[in-house]
């Protein structure tokens, strides 16, 4: 398996000034009063060119972090990535193992798997499509679920 090269990412909360638990009226009210502050209509023409620029520039970011928060689904994925970023900034993996290895749970719909440590990963059927990363509940051991 290749190592693939982690290109920096933009954190587009912070960029809106809004924190990851903010709901989506909250992130449009910070866009809103930042995309008004940026814009590049309302920049005095007496400041430096390089302000100008970086503020264009940020008027851009704001505007794409907006595109990727303000819709439900793009915000999902979104989420997720950013959970799968810290579970891999936590440590290493663990294990890696198949979805068909873990045990299914009909009750809450559910795949699960014992850790050694007592504790267990577990991951709803919606989500198993689309992370790779599971923490255990009790320790700080991550598996990497591989597609079948």
């Amino acid at each position: 398996m290749m190592a693939v090269e982690q290109i920096p990412k933009k954190d587009w909360y912070s960029i809106l000034g809004a924190d990851p638990s903010a709901n989506v009226s909250d992130l449009k009210q910070k866009y809103q009063k930042l995309i008004l502050m940026y814009h590049p209509d309302k920049q005095s023409t007496d400041v430096p060119a390089g302000t100008v620029e970086k503020c264009i520039q940020k008027f851009i970011e704001i505007d794409q972090a907006w595109k990727i928060l303000g819709n439900e689904e793009t915000k999902k994925q979104y989420d997720l990535q950013r959970h799968e970023d810290d579970l891999r900034n936590m440590g290493p993996v663990d294990a890696q193992i198949y979805l068909e290895e873990m045990s299914w749970n009909e009750d809450d719909h559910s795949f699960s798997l014992s850790c050694r440590c007592g504790g267990k990963y577990s991951v709803s059927k919606d989500e198993a499509e689309e992370v790779n990363l599971i923490s255990c509940d009790t320790c700080s051991l991550i598996v990497e679920v591989l597609p079948n």
